[in-house]
C-alpha cells in the first residue's frame, strides 16, 4: 500500500457554493457545485480506479493555482510566476477545501472528518488547476 495519493484537478479552482432555497423551501445544490464535485471525483478516480474507501487518519493538502489575470503587468507577472504575489481573492481557502474534501467523501476515505491536519494554498499560474494529496497521519 501507498503512503498516499496525489492527484490534480483541471480547471480554475471552484469554492462549495450555499445551498439554494426554492420559494416552495426545498433546498437544492447549486448545479455549478455538482459539475465541480464531480470534475474532483473523476479526477480521483481516474488516478485510482481500483481505491477502497480508507477508514484512517488522514492529512491534506490542497493547492490552488489561479489563472494570471490578462491584464497584469509585466512587473508584477514575475512575482506572480515565483509565487511571490499570491492571489487575494475569492474564492476562500475554506470553501475551496470544502468542495474538495466533500467531494472525497465515500470515494477516498469514509468521510471527511477522518482529516485530522489540512494545508490549504492560493497561487497563480498559467496552468489553473488543483492539486491535492492525502496522506497518512502520524506524528
Amino acid at each position: 500500500m501507498s503512503k498516499g495519493f496525489v492527484f490534480t484537478i483541471p480547471g480554475e479552482p471552484k469554492a462549495k457554493a450555499r445551498p439554494r432555497v426554492t420559494r416552495s423551501g426545498i433546498a437544492f445544490t447549486p448545479k455549478e457545485t455538482v459539475n465541480y464535485e464531480n470534475l474532483v471525483k473523476l479526477a480521483f478516480q481516474t488516478n485510482f480506479p481500483d481505491h477502497v474507501p480508507l477508514d484512517c487518519e488522514l492529512k491534506a493538502l490542497v493547492t490552488a493555482y489561479f489563472s494570471i489575470p490578462k491584464s497584469t503587468s509585466k512587473k508584477k507577472l514575475g512575482g506572480m510566476e515565483r509565487g511571490d504575489i499570491r492571489p487575494l481573492k475569492k474564492p476562500d481557502l475554506d470553501n475551496i477545501a470544502k468542495i474538495i474534501l466533500d467531494s472525497l467523501n465515500g470515494i477516498a476515505y469514509k468521510d471527511d472528518s477522518q482529516i485530522t491536519r489540512l494545508e490549504v494554498y492560493k497561487f497563480y499560474s498559467h496552468s489553473p488547476r488543483v492539486e491535492v494529496s492525502l496522506t497518512f497521519y502520524s506524528e
